[in-house]
């Protein structure tokens, strides 16, 4: 069976990373931990479970962003099989073993987990999803998915439908959990670590991936406890809102078409003008003031309208 090094990449992460890293403990894994400059206490934590169980620690002078992160992990790992791990998913028993299981038993150059909900059951629509096409996008940019969660793009999209309890080829698993053959890293380069802070690098890297004919599956025996967002959390509703739809484009640009990619970007205007009318209105996002998302939406609009550049001069070209 081959050796697997597994990847964590913390910010702000002290709340799980102790939690993460205990549950590898007891795996046949190099661990690799890459801080990207947390302010809390996530460094000594990791140097705290380090004195448990081995591992590396790598901490970065300043935020570098998930894929510049996850890039610099797997240039300090040694291991053939390379197991990108957010520090909010916390292996099950054999949860390695079963990924490694499945690179021998299926030929895969990529491996998603399954990602469990508080319910302890796969969570449909997250652990594996489809390619994003304009449809799909636009769909959620135009509130459609909102209104009508159940249309068929949104269906085809999220595989709404799948069995996930059967190991089977898949497009596109969560980065939370995602497994990765270093030739198959190589062969794409990594990351694009243009795709900053945070979303979208992982669907790019599959994207990337299936372009040059690798197969990617999910294995339901690999099981992973996972609760979520948890650096994301940390964000403004604005930051959000920018880094969300500014990657969505640069990977638009990567990836469609001259012509869906300004039918994505009008869209995205036209999405920002239905949500600040729904503000208007009294119906904006829970907990967000009505000025600090409406001028969200509006710098999210000039954005699009720029082709993916705000006003910091960070660009998604």
């Amino acid at each position: 069976m081959p050796r697997c090094s597994v990847i964590v990449v913390t910010y702000n992460s002290a709340a799980a990373i102790e939690s993460c890293l205990s549950a590898l403990a007891s795996a046949d894994c190099e661990v690799v931990v890459v801080d990207n400059a947390s302010q809390d206490n996530t460094a000594a934590l990791t140097l705290a479970v380090a004195n448990r169980m081995p591992l590396q620690l790598i901490t970065l002078p300043s935020n570098a962003g998930f894929a510049e992160a996850v890039n610099q992990g797997v240039r300090a790992a040694t291991a053939d099989v390379l197991l990108l791990l957010n520090p909010d998913a916390v292996a099950e028993l054999g949860a390695i073993d079963a990924i490694l299981d499945c690179f021998l038993t299926s030929e895969a150059d990529a491996v998603g987990g399954a990602l469990l909900d508080e319910n302890s059951q796969p969570d449909k629509g997250f652990s594996f999803r489809r390619l994003p096409t304009l449809a799909s996008l636009a769909f959620e940019v135009l509130l459609i998915n909102q209104v009508w969660p159940d249309n068929p793009a949104n269906r085809k999209y999220r595989c709404l439908d799948a069995n996930y309890g059967q190991q089977q080829r898949v497009e596109q698993p969560a980065g939370a959990c995602l497994a990765v053959t270093r030739k198959a890293w190589n062969s794409v380069s990594g990351m694009d670590s243009a795709f900053f802070p945070v979303w979208f690098e992982d669907v790019d890297f599959c994207a990337r991936l299936i372009q040059r004919g690798a197969a990617i599956f999910y294995c339901p025996q690999a099981r992973f406890r996972h609760s979520g967002a948890h650096s994301v959390g940390l964000l403004t509703f604005e930051q959000k809102q920018l880094f969300w739809y500014r990657n969505m484009i640069r990977y638009a640009q990567k990836h469609f078409a001259a012509a869906s990619r300004l039918i994505l970007r009008l869209a995205i205007v036209t999405g920002m003008g239905l949500r600040t009318l729904a503000c208007l209105l009294g119906r904006g996002p829970h907990g967000v003031p009505t000025g600090e998302a409406t001028r969200a939406y509006g710098r999210v609009a000039v954005m699009a309208l720029d082709g993916g550049r705000d006003a910091t001069g960070a660009s998604a070209k």
